[in-house]
């Protein structure tokens, strides 16, 4: 197949999951071609099947916001015509949907057909998508879509809930390539960050408030008052501010490394000890999967998505969100008992295979194959 990728190239898990779709797509030989306004972060390799289409949007003074969704589109139909796209595949719904849906009427005036699959990934139907400026054109966008895939039950439910869509919402949960994962240790070492009798906690987020990064301060600083421990914090956003003025009120600044963005995390979570995850609401949790298949086990909120990842009492542990007491007590009874620490992290790797690649990607496959056999009406 030949197959378009529309996606926010940033370190949002919806970046991350279109672009290693694209890349395992890419490996069983279908061509891929990303089109976005800049190059995908883990989009660093080379392959034949591999292709990048970079959408400019030129400064122009009667514009205050720049058309970035009219470029798209005109992007979308050069890239379908010239490149001999079988279906598009968009992730995120705000905008990508609705520009899907004028490059295809463009495209069907041309006599061409491009099917388009909408993935929603989160955000952008619990928290964007529920702005009343944005309801009729995502409504319009989902019911237009040939098919619609969520990441999670959870989010399937909130987007029937929300939008009353007459369009089926088909689960494709989101994954990782587990054979990465397995001994990859990496050049760092965890003398760097801390004391060999010392426990590593960490959290990998874009620091937004819904992710609710205060809570990991705060379970930390209970967890360190009962036992040595250092916290790593990687990522950054708009709650850096927040974040370095609570650490210096609980004085626990001494004890948090910030690592700031990487795009590639396995090598800082292979030290680690607990992966701790305080959402106000997450669609699947993608670091956390990817903390599991480093076997390290979580404690987390019990919103969203994260229940159908998180086993309690297996995998980790679950507390309402922002109890953070109850967090810090099961993060103590893990780091307490050595017996049930190996046990649980055991079960981490073992939940994570579920989600890998090799079982995903023939989902994925088999959504494009009804949907180009379909065609468009």
């Amino acid at each position: 197949m030949n197959i378009g990728i529309v996606c926010y190239p940033t370190f949002g898990g919806s970046g991350v999951v279109a672009t290693e779709l694209g890349i395992a797509l890419a490996d069983k030989g279908h061509k891929v071609h990303f089109i976005t306004y800049s190059q995908p972060f883990r989009l660093n390799q080379f392959n034949e099947n591999l292709f990048y289409h970079e959408v400019n949007v030129n400064d122009y003074p009667l514009f205050d916001y720049q058309p970035y969704e009219s470029v798209l589109a005109s992007k979308i139909v050069d890239v379908a015509i010239y490149e001999r796209l079988d279906i598009l595949h968009v992730h995120y719904a705000i905008p990508h949907a609705s520009v899907a849906y004028l490059a295809q009427q463009i495209l069907k005036s041309r006599k061409i057909s491009l099917p388009y699959v909408t993935t929603l990934h989160g955000t952008d139907i619990t928290l964007v998508g529920q702005d009343p400026s944005f309801e009729p054109v995502i409504f319009f966008s989902l019911n237009n879509s040939n098919a619609i895939t969520s990441v999670s039950e959870s989010l399937r439910k909130d987007t029937l809930k929300t939008f009353k869509i007459a369009n089926d919402v088909r689960v494709i949960p989101n994954f990782i390539k587990v054979s990465d994962y397995e001994n990859n240790h990496g050049s760092c070492h965890r003398k760097n960050f801390a004391q060999p009798h010392e426990k590593i906690l960490i959290h990998i987020s874009n620091f937004r408030k819904v992710k609710r990064v205060e809570d990991v301060l705060r379970v930390f600083d209970i967890v360190r008052n009962r036992l040595p421990c250092k916290l790593i914090l990687v990522g950054d956003g708009p709650e850096r501010p927040a974040i370095d003025k609570l650490c210096r009120e609980l004085n626990t600044c001494s004890d948090i490394i910030s690592v700031g963005k990487i795009a590639n995390p396995k090598e800082v979570l292979a030290i680690a000890d607990l992966f701790i995850l305080p959402s106000e609401t997450e669609s699947f949790g993608l670091s956390a999967l990817e903390a599991m298949a480093m076997k390290v086990p979580v404690i987390s909120s019990n919103t969203g998505g994260i229940p159908e990842l998180n086993i309690h009492g297996k995998t980790g542990y679950m507390s309402n969100v922002g109890d953070v007491e109850d967090m810090a007590k099961n993060a103590l009874a893990l780091l307490d008992d050595e017996a049930k620490f190996r046990e649980f992290k055991t079960n981490a790797f073992e939940q994570a295979k579920r989600f890998d690649i090799e079982t995903i990607l023939p989902m994925y496959e088999q959504v494009y194959h009804e949907v180009i056999a379909k065609g468009i009406q």
